[in-house]
């Protein structure tokens, strides 16, 4: 594992002027300058990004979603950015992001606005309006001539600026944008340990109100308002307890009463600082746990690290996912499963960044016919599970690839289960 150097990890959310933290200007730098170091590899003369994530790398902008394409960013070959979005942001953009020059007002050609008009006609109005705001910029530009790719393959689109003479294609800017943000800046990857601790703290506040009698519902209300006051952005997780924690996990906070002998499952994923997103497990035990449970947080804890081991540059995802349970060890018999790919989720690892699921993915379900290699700088999260009798544990770690193994980013303690005293 990893050795952090001294002083080095989580420190404030708070701008200050005595300490060096988190760059958020070289964070928006460097994810640009990446973005269009891997657009002129290409034959490309501009790309269209219609993606939130894709959008915020490039601008910086949090884009938290939106009717459909209501917003969208375009990036020449020579670095030049020009964004559309709905009136109020665009003038709100205009006000407070100076590092934007060209903000325009968008016409939602895509999603939810065009599906809403209840008219063939008003579709195709919207799809063309939007080409023709991009294609005016293209020409404005001087790369109205040259190739135009796209992040999302939509026929009606591609239409569009193909009779406005726009030669456009969707095959290569999605792998542009993966290429750019699979490994991430020393900003991203703090952005991703400040995520974690927050996390933590959401941990501690469970604990905190966790007894007989409180409902699954009263733990994740108190975890997201001590996530929420300390900065962090909540767009997903929840907190189940009891039989509710397996087989799986019922992925719903419901008003059920914590018991004595619970397992409480914590699923922190989605929570977001700086738009960078956490996905961080751990399960609780309500009193000492039963040997059953104490032996099923073992084998899971046992699972991860035993993955976490394999990880390091050079690596390749097939060799890695053999770290993860088999057939018998996925209990694929209750699930009457008979493949992995059956078992999503259960046991993986995928990236982490912007968007909750980026490269790379490490599953059973995938990597042995479909390997990719790890590469240092790419951030991930680890993640198993085990039943003990009619309940379950989950455990997960976020981690960053180092030249010599894995950084743990997350930091609660994970040897042993812990324990709610009430």
């Amino acid at each position: 594992m990893y050795d952090r150097e001294f002083m080095e990890g989580t420190r404030g959310t708070q701008a200050v002027d005595w300490e060096a933290r988190i760059d958020v200007s070289r964070l928006r730098r460097e994810r640009y300058e990446r973005a269009l170091e891997h657009l002129q590899e290409t034959e490309l003369g501009a790309m269209l990004l219609v993606s939130d994530p894709n959008i915020r790398y490039v601008t910086g902008l949090a884009m938290t979603g939106g009717s459909g394409a209501d917003h969208y960013t375009v990036l020449t070959e020579t670095g030049d950015v020009i964004h559309w979005d709905t009136a109020d942001h665009a003038s709100n953009q205009r006000f407070n992001c100076p590092w934007l020059t060209d903000i325009r007002y968008a016409c939602p050609g895509l999603g939810n606005v065009p599906r809403a008009s209840g008219r063939d006609s008003a579709r195709r109005f919207l799809t063309t309006t939007m080409a023709e705001t991009v294609a005016t910029a293209l020409e404005e530009y001087g790369v109205a001539d040259e190739t135009l790719g796209l992040d999302v393959g939509n026929g009606a689109l591609l239409e569009a600026f193909d009779a406005r003479g726009i030669d456009a294609e969707s095959e290569t800017v999605p792998k542009v944008m993966e290429d750019a943000r699979k490994i991430k800046t020393r900003d991203e990857i703090e952005c991703l340990r400040q995520v974690a601790a927050l996390c933590e703290a959401g941990f501690q506040r469970i604990c905190e109100v966790a007894k007989p009698g409180a409902r699954e519902t009263d733990l994740w209300g108190a975890a997201c308002e001590t996530l929420w006051k300390g900065g962090a952005f909540v767009g997903g997780g929840y907190v189940t307890s009891g039989p509710n924690t397996w087989p799986k996990h019922q992925a719903n906070t419901t008003d059920r009463m914590i018991r004595p002998g619970d397992l409480v499952y914590a699923d922190f994923y989605n929570i977001g600082y700086l738009g960078y997103r956490s996905c961080y497990y751990r399960t609780f035990s309500m009193g000492k746990p039963t040997p059953a449970q104490q032996d099923a947080y073992e084998i899971a804890r046992d699972n991860l690290y035993d993955v976490l081991e394999r990880i390091e540059p050079g690596a390749t995802t097939d060799e890695i996912c053999a770290g993860f349970p088999d057939m018998d060890g996925e209990h694929a018999e209750f699930y009457d499963a008979d493949e992995h790919w059956q078992l999503t989720t259960n046991h993986w690892a995928h990236g982490l960044g912007l968007q909750l699921y980026e490269v790379p993915l490490i599953w059973r379900g995938l990597s042995p016919e479909h390997p990719i290699e790890i590469e240092e700088g790419m951030t991930m999260a680890v993640e198993t599970q085990e039943p003990a009798d009619r309940q379950g544990v989950r455990v997960e770690e976020m981690v960053v690839v180092r030249e010599n193994g894995v950084e743990i980013l997350s930091q609660w303690p994970v040897e042993e289960i812990t324990q709610i005293e009430y």
